[in-house]
């Protein structure tokens, strides 16, 4: 894992301990989408891990048509690319 992919890891870690208690429970998903994004960056590393972590943020709403979504989704570790 690359310096980068640590750093965004320990970003999103102080998100959840510093900013996430004030905003309350709103994730659809389980895991919680910070919980989502370090697995894919821990499997994936930085570009791609990041790619599906929008992907999975963005889906993070009520609304269906558009592309919400909520229940258990964990990391696919399936999808991990081939050296």
């Amino acid at each position: 894992m690359n310096i980068l992919t640590r750093i965004l890891i320990v970003l999103i870690k102080g998100y959840k301990l510093i900013i996430s208690p004030y905003l309350g429970p709103s994730c659809r998903y389980l895991p919680t989408c910070s919980e989502y994004s370090i697995e894919a960056l821990k499997t994936y590393g930085l570009l791609k891990g990041t790619f599906i972590s929008l992907k999975r943020i963005l889906s993070c709403h009520p609304i269906k048509f558009l592309g919400g979504g909520e229940g258990f989704d964990p990391v696919n570790k399936e999808m991990k690319i081939k050296k």
